[in-house]
């Protein structure tokens, strides 16, 4: 069996699974502490807030949003310290298979990505405008921006560490192939993602999206041997999300430049992204990086 470098050859100190557990646990808890702040900031409206579209409107947009993605820089932190004191591995170790982490990598699934939102909302704008207000204010979108681009990078790199790095090789050492790991943390992945207000507002059904996000990144990480292009998309789909259009059933309700009034369609989404632009990305990033034995690399 071909070795995949990512998994089999990046072996951490203290392998047992018992240590990712313990991390992970870690992890929680210095989210939990990164929180702190939104709660102080609310403690005084407690009887105000009954979700998090509340929690938007008694803080504001902007201060909503730091203080909701500030705790993903805390655990972030504590993601590092884990690694390096737990486990005795690099960044690096979680991110790649190759001697250095690949920027070029990030940066081009950054902008295919972008591309393919920008297309994809241009699409929805021309087929029905009427289903979009311009949102666009000078001052909220600057503030808006500079929070997104300091502190959106590490709440998606996050996940893609945690989920495609730390807990896919912490699965290996107890499964000893790849095709579990890679069905473990994306049922993880998408069931993490049960109490996003998108879920309350599109049902059960929309837990298929997410759960299938997560074997699309999965299978990239594993046919790729490493996260470099899973965390350059999902940088680009929550940052280039959160600066053009947002909608108020969202978990991310910002100072965009045009707020989605449309009622959404479930199954269209689940065909857009399932059925054609996923595999579509698939085959466009197999073709570039030239993956072979796709079946060896996913399955064994």
């Amino acid at each position: 069996m071909n070795k995949n470098k990512f998994l089999e050859v990046n072996i951490p100190k203290n392998k047992n699974f018992f240590y990712y557990l313990f991390g992970s646990i870690l992890i929680i808890l210095s989210n939990f502490l990164g929180q702190i702040p939104l709660l102080l900031f609310i403690n005084n409206q407690i009887s105000e807030v009954n979700d998090m579209s509340s929690i938007f409107n008694i803080l504001g947009k902007n201060l909503s949003f730091f203080l909701i993605l500030f705790p993903f820089l805390v655990s972030f932190i504590s993601f590092i310290l884990i690694i390096k004191l737990i486990h005795n591995q690099s960044l690096t170790d979680l991110t790649t298979s190759r001697k250095r982490i690949d920027y070029k990598r990030i940066i081009f699934s950054f902008l295919f990505w972008s591309s393919i939102i920008l297309t994809l909302f241009l699409a929805g704008y021309l087929i029905n405008p009427k289903g979009y207000i311009l949102n666009f204010k000078l001052l909220p979108f600057l503030t808006l921006f500079f929070i997104s681009i300091i502190f959106i990078p590490f709440q998606a790199s996050l996940e893609e560490y945690i989920f495609r790095g730390y807990l896919m090789q912490g699965f290996f050492q107890i499964f000893k192939n790849r095709f579990l790991p890679l069905v473990f943390t994306s049922f993880i992945f998408g069931f993490l993602h049960y109490f996003n207000p998108e879920v309350e507002k599109l049902g059960l059904g929309i837990m298929i999206y997410y759960v299938m996000t997560g074997f699309f990144f999965g299978i990239i990480t594993l046919l790729d041997e490493g996260i470099e292009i899973p965390i350059g998309l999902h940088i680009a789909n929550n940052l280039v999300t959160a600066l053009l259009v947002t909608a108020d059933w969202t978990a991310f309700q910002t100072e965009s430049v045009f707020i989605d009034f449309n009622e959404p369609n479930l199954i269209k989404e689940l065909v857009t992204y399932l059925i054609l632009v996923y595999p579509l990305t698939l085959i466009f990033f197999s073709k570039k990086y030239k993956w072979k034995s796709w079946k060896i690399k996913i399955l064994n």
